[in-house]
């Protein structure tokens, strides 16, 4: 007779215990929720790093150029969106996958993004030539201008739009 209720008692303190286990959840959403207070961050208050690129090798490949941001202010500041990214004077596409979240950054945090693009063929009505790039981040018009020395770049089928994407903010560590 005492076997069932001590059953029910351990079935219990497992449901409970599964309940609460860290599946990853737990972290993504203390990950993204910020505590009062806290502002946007701001390129100045940042190290920026573009590249080094996995260039695309010839008219048609794809490459990718990653963007470190660290926080060097001594405030944490938050991320609420995805980045904002113009190649020349057009803007880039999010990437279809990419997930706009919101993360805290304390001092020293990093997080980065990549922005993927088509090669396209120099001087091309199919391409796009781009010498500069900029970018900003979400709940900041601060821009942070970069050279963009991986060729020109192929466009979509409406003819203007590029043949490039960017992905949401990636954080690593704890």
């Amino acid at each position: 007779m005492r076997a069932l209720p001590l059953a029910a008692a351990v079935l219990t303190a497992a449901l409970t215990l599964t309940a609460c286990s860290d599946d990853g959840d737990t972290k993504d959403k203390a990950a993204t929720s910020s505590p009062k207070g806290v502002t946007a961050c701001a390129i100045g208050a940042m190290t920026v790093q573009v590249g080094p690129a996995n260039a695309a090798p010839a008219v048609g490949d794809t490459g990718n150029v990653p963007v470190t941001i660290t926080n060097d202010s001594g405030a944490k500041c938050t991320l609420d969106g995805l980045p904002s990214v113009t190649l020349g004077t057009v803007a880039v596409e999010p990437d279809p996958s990419a997930k706009a979240t919101k993360t805290t950054l304390t001092k020293g945090a990093v997080t980065a993004f990549t922005l993927t693009y088509v090669m396209g063929e120099a001087g091309g009505g199919k391409s796009l030539a781009v010498s500069k790039g900029k970018f900003s981040l979400p709940g900041s018009s601060e821009t942070y201008d970069f050279t963009w020395s991986y060729g020109d770049v192929a466009v979509k089928s409406d003819g203007k739009t590029p043949d490039a994407s960017v992905s949401g903010f990636q954080t690593s560590g704890d």
